[in-house]
């Protein structure tokens, strides 16, 4: 939902640190044009709690236990697609912020930007708009017509993404087959198309390229 500028903007912070999550709390209140309506720990948390309380923007980690940002991003998009989502991560937005910005977020920011920064992004997507920094601007630029230059994991669906980034978390099939309310088939026939399109022979070798390009910890 869009914010209008007489009511405060009503913020939802989720991230698995509580320490995070009270420093975020801290620089959003210290702007009276914004307040802390809720907070959650995992994805899981997430997808129960948001759709409970009025909110305009919801901060998200991307790195969380349960259900990552990623895949409660795309199952919130598909709930609510008005809502603003900001990827909070500790990775670049070269690594990450393509990909979620595609997946629907309205704004990513690393968690080493500045508070001023954290609190524009807040107020630019309330108003319906995205927040694109300049390293994210400069990496959708390079990555026009470059489809053949890609990284692989580029290459995949949405759903072939999450369900790839679910894999080199360590879920299994029928986990992630019940996790998303799809068939044990379905989620092999992505996993099998995710093989096929990064050349990769295993489930080892999709948790060893996601390590090796800094896509999990």
């Amino acid at each position: 939902m869009n914010q209008s500028c007489k009511n405060p903007i009503k913020v939802f912070i989720a991230d698995d640190h509580a320490v995070v999550r009270q420093g975020l709390k801290h620089i959003i209140t210290q702007d009276p044009n914004m307040q802390v309506v809720g907070e959650a720990e995992n994805g899981v948390e997430v997808l129960e709690k948001v759709p409970q309380v009025d909110v305009d923007v919801l901060l998200m980690d991307i790195e969380m236990p349960e259900k990552t940002g990623l895949e409660a991003l795309i199952q919130l998009k598909l709930q609510d697609p008005d809502l603003p989502v900001i990827i909070l991560s500790i990775f670049q937005e070269e690594q990450y912020g393509l990909r979620l910005i595609n997946s629907g977020a309205a704004g990513y920011l690393s968690k080493t930007s500045p508070p001023e920064q954290l609190l524009e992004a807040i107020k630019k997507v309330a108003k319906g708009e995205k927040y694109i920094t300049q390293k994210l601007t400069e990496t959708l630029v390079m990555n026009l017509g470059r489809d053949t230059e890609k990284p692989l994991h580029e290459l995949l669906s949405n759903r072939e993404y999450q369900i790839f980034f679910m894999i080199a978390s360590g879920k299994k099939i029928k986990d992630i087959a019940s996790e998303l309310s799809i068939s044990i088939n379905t989620a092999n026939a992505h996993r099998t198309n995710i093989l096929k399109k990064m050349d990769l022979q295993g489930n080892a070798s999709i948790v060893r390229y996601a390590m090796q390009n800094n896509l999990v910890k």
